[in-house]
């Protein structure tokens, strides 16, 4: 399972490269264009917004895999395991919840603009609302297995719970004990 994930991951990070790097060059190349040759690309701003769109779901899925999306566990750190386990898993299954929800929505409207086509482009519009469907699949799965790590691995909550506090801790684990003890004021 885990190496399906990290093919998954890889995926995701290329998808995300791909759509970046595509929408850089077309707001760049329409740019030079329009002031250089008072010439544009008529479907370049188009294209790139559904590009940024696809990125952010994208985005979204990878800060889900990294454990980045912002949270508050100033109360989850003062209970006691068991306490803690209680509250990850009904706390993702509130979050498979609303996946199902982005789901649902998703669906309906990817297979309601079926025949509805973009302006510019001329693409359907099912391409913009499946990513809704992308997204929410995949970071169902990703939910999934992390609930299946809290539930059925000795040490899997732990490794779920670790958040940084700030980019200082990340620098100070970083650091060598002699900086440590000079930015802290000696404080090791």
């Amino acid at each position: 399972m885990t190496k399906i994930l990290s093919l998954f991951s890889k995926f995701t990070d290329v998808l995300m490269a791909i759509c970046l790097t595509s929408m850089a060059i077309l707001v760049f190349g329409n740019v030079v264009l329009r002031y250089a040759f008072d010439a544009g690309i008529p479907w370049s701003e188009e294209m790139s917004r559904f590009f940024f769109v696809w990125l952010t779901f994208l985005g979204a899925i990878g800060a889900l895999k990294d454990n980045s999306h912002l949270g508050v566990d100033m109360f989850i750190k003062k209970l006691p395991r068991q306490a803690k386990r209680l509250c990850y898993v009904i706390s993702n299954l509130i979050v498979l919840y609303v996946l199902w929800l982005v789901f649902d929505g998703s669906w309906k409207s990817t297979s309601v603009s079926t025949n509805a086509h973009a302006p510019a482009t001329g693409l359907p519009m099912s391409y913009i609302y499946g990513i809704g469907v992308v997204m929410s699949v995949g970071m169902g799965i990703i939910v999934l297995y992390n609930l299946y790590l809290a539930l059925f691995l000795k040490d899997g909550l732990d490794q779920l719970l670790v958040r940084k506090d700030s980019e200082e801790e990340t620098l100070l684990e970083n650091m060598g004990t002699n900086q440590k003890q000079s930015l802290t004021g000696g404080n090791p």
